[in-house]
């Protein structure tokens, strides 16, 4: 059977790994190594749609990543239980006539014994921001370490 660690039981420092390690991979903007972490049989609600399962899953966002362009990401841990996770989010972009939003949300997280997420479910707004409001400027790809996470940037 695969693993991703780090494995449930969480502690607040291997679910603040398992945040890092799921914004680096959404930050990837790659469905196929994002659908990794998921069970095969993967339930999810994110806004108005509910994939099931790491095909539906890839589909989706290939879809949310065709749309939101230029996409960047900070995660946040918000709580933690044995084998869930709560976590908050931002995410900023823009569509294809170049308009800037920032997304704000929070996610909570279901996790099997063996580290692959079960269950998802996200609640989403949309801000439309200026370009001058926009707080992620990082290269595409991974957060720099040194780049300010949520709660340094009073989001």
């Amino acid at each position: 059977m695969e693993t991703k660690p780090p494995l449930p039981p969480f502690t607040a420092e291997s679910a603040a790994q398992k945040v890092r390690m799921a914004e680096d991979a959404w930050n990837s903007r790659d469905p196929d190594r994002v659908v990794q972490v998921y069970t095969e049989d993967s339930r999810w609600r994110n806004r108005a749609e509910f994939p099931v399962g790491r095909q539906q899953i890839k589909e989706f966002l290939q879809r949310k990543w065709a749309k939101e362009l230029d996409y960047r990401l900070i995660k946040e841990l918000w709580a933690f239980t044995d084998h869930r996770i709560a976590v908050r989010f931002a995410y900023e972009w823009h569509d294809d006539t170049g308009h800037w939003f920032r997304s704000y949300g929070n996610e909570n997280w279901e996790f099997n014994e063996y580290g692959l997420m079960q269950r998802r479910f996200a609640s989403i707004n949309d801000l439309p921001i200026e370009d001058g409001e926009r707080l992620f400027h990082w290269p595409l790809g991974r957060r720099p370490d040194d780049h300010a996470g949520l709660t340094e940037l009073g989001l």
